[in-house]
């Protein structure tokens, strides 16, 4: 037997022999779809989005079973807050208002792209209505945060990704 044969031989039942572990221990060999806040944090570019829903104690919200649309701001969209008003908001203190500003980037259901552009607002989480619009084919929210990306599939719920922290009503 040559030494290919030999090392395909291994290779094969190798994965065979972990395909077979994984079926007899209860487990699979297939990735399982992440919830949100798993798919976040994968993401790698929602830092500080994930820190804001721990400081706000949303986490086990966000992991629940929803189904869920968030609308869900990148880090650099974060950065573009005025100077100081993260920082702020991520105090014990401010623990409300933080939340109400993440549950105003949640819409109860599961939104997808396709139905998003066919609305004029939604309501959210936090109980006010975001305004939503589709300009020059991109859909804005609020006239200042545009939908980047859009159908990030979770297992309870869909992420679309915006490039504005939007902000609720100052009377809500």
């Amino acid at each position: 037997m040559n030494v290919l044969n030999k090392t395909s031989k291994i290779f094969t039942l190798t994965i065979l022999a972990l395909v077979t572990f994984g079926v007899m221990a209860g487990g699979s060999y297939k990735n399982k779809k992440q919830d949100i806040v798993d798919t976040a944090v994968a993401a790698g570019t929602f830092n500080t989005l994930v820190a804001a829903v721990k400081a706000a104690d949303l986490v086990d919200t966000l992991k629940g079973d929803g189904p869920f649309t968030v609308f869900a701001p990148t880090d650099e969209a974060f950065a573009k807050l005025p100077a100081g008003t993260l920082e702020n908001l991520l105090k014990p203190e401010n623990k409300d208002q933080l939340a109400a500003i993440l549950t105003y980037h949640v819409v109860s259901g599961k939104v997808k792209a396709k139905d998003v552009v066919k609305l004029d607002n939604a309501t959210t989480v936090q109980g006010s209505d975001v305004d939503i619009m589709v300009k020059d084919g991109a859909v804005v929210l609020n006239g200042n945060s545009n939908v980047v990306k859009t159908d990030i599939k979770t297992s309870n719920g869909v992420i679309h990704v915006i490039d504005t922290v939007i902000l609720p009503p100052a009377n809500s």
